[in-house]
């Protein structure tokens, strides 16, 4: 029997190759708490949380006393009983998506380590490598063509706009700047992370439309609470409007597809908890006819390593927005998933197929 023996948590701070500017903050590190799941049987898991607050209201200090909680609650438990687990961990607090998910992930990496699969295996194994975009901080039109074009040379065939920071107009000036620096051949998808309200944003997509720029999807143009709103512009556009913010919970899933208020939604761990309730939010998309994208915030490798698993495991989720540690001057995670330019590949090591003895070498050197 293999059950929970200890929880240990670490602090990392990476510094990105350039800041990362959207409507909601700019970021210059990326800044996460790691989580270390050890069993009776000498088994580890991994996984992390940074403290996005502008979306998830999440703080290092709390993500860390947070998982020290749920994690607590967990020892002695075995790791067969998953519904007892999963149970446990999301009835332990309210809220706390982020530090959920980085337990949740421990919790799958050591699942699945015990099943003697990788985790893409594990939940489904519908594929077996899959691509990222790659995005593009929101600037002046000048710098982000500057940007687009570098990415393009190197190989990324979708780059995801950052827009929604300013007025509408600059934005149309901005993905105009885009297009005519790298042409049709690129994809482009937008985020304005709930920069615009619903009127300016029906506006600024029609417009970009009746310009032929091509636009793949826009990503949570208004508020996150404003549903009604994300309805108006998805109803009043030819554009497929995709929800993000907007969606954190199954509950939260329902209500957008019921109303049918955008075409498609955006998984992300730190918002749903964790791959347990990201499964459920999938499921849902599905029975309604609604594709999905997996993201994430600014994360490294372990993070993505746990979503990269859990999106290419599913049929349903046909988008895939990883690039993060690409943006990191440094990557700490011995194993993972591999990138080679815009591909992502999968190990069969069992779990997240990480070298636990190295990795909390690592970790514990910078702790000090």
């Amino acid at each position: 029997m293999s059950v929970v023996a200890s929880v240990e948590t670490y602090r990392i701070a990476v510094p990105l190759k350039k800041p990362f500017k959207t409507a909601l903050r700019t970021v210059e590190a990326a800044e996460a708490v790691i989580v270390h799941l050890a069993t009776q049987d000498g088994r580890s898991g991994f996984g992390e949380a940074p403290p996005t607050h502008v979306i998830t209201g999440d703080t290092l200090d709390a993500i860390e006393q947070a998982i020290q909680l749920i994690g607590t609650g967990l020892i002695g438990m075995d790791l067969r009983r998953r519904d007892q687990l999963f149970d446990k961990l999301h009835k332990t607090l309210v809220g706390n998506t982020s530090a959920k998910a980085a337990v949740d992930m421990a919790l799958y990496d050591l699942i699945a380590q015990q099943a003697g699969m990788s985790l893409t295996q594990f939940l489904g194994g519908y594929r077996e490598s899959i691509e990222t975009d790659y995005t593009v901080s929101v600037n002046a039109p000048e710098e982000m063509a500057e940007d687009a074009a570098h990415y393009e040379q190197q190989g990324f065939t979708v780059l995801k706009v950052k827009v929604g920071i300013d007025q509408a107009e600059n934005d149309f000036k901005r993905i105009q700047a885009i297009r005519k620096r790298v042409g049709d051949k690129v994809t482009l998808r937008l985020d304005a992370n709930q920069g615009w309200d619903p009127k300016s944003a029906v506006r600024i997509i029609t417009r970009m439309e009746d310009a032929g720029f091509n636009i793949e999807l826009i990503e949570q143009p208004v508020l996150a609470n404003d549903i009604e709103g994300l309805k108006f512009v998805t109803d009043r556009t030819l554009t497929p409007i995709m929800a993000d913010e907007s969606v954190f919970s199954p509950v939260d899933a329902r209500r957008v597809l019921e109303l049918r208020a955008a075409d498609l939604i955006n998984i992300k761990l730190m918002k749903a908890g964790g791959i347990h309730q990201a499964l459920k939010i999938n499921v849902l998309a599905e029975a309604f006819g609604v594709r999905c994208m997996t993201g994430s915030m600014i994360e490294s490798k372990l993070g993505l390593t746990a979503a990269a698993h859990f999106a290419a495991s599913q049929p349903n989720v046909t988008r895939f927005d990883f690039d993060a540690p690409l943006m990191l001057k440094e990557d700490l995670l011995p194993g993972g998933i591999q990138y080679s330019g815009k591909a992502i590949h999968f190990s069969d090591e069992p779990g997240l197929g990480i070298d636990a003895e190295q990795f909390l070498e690592t970790l514990r050197e910078r702790r000090g």
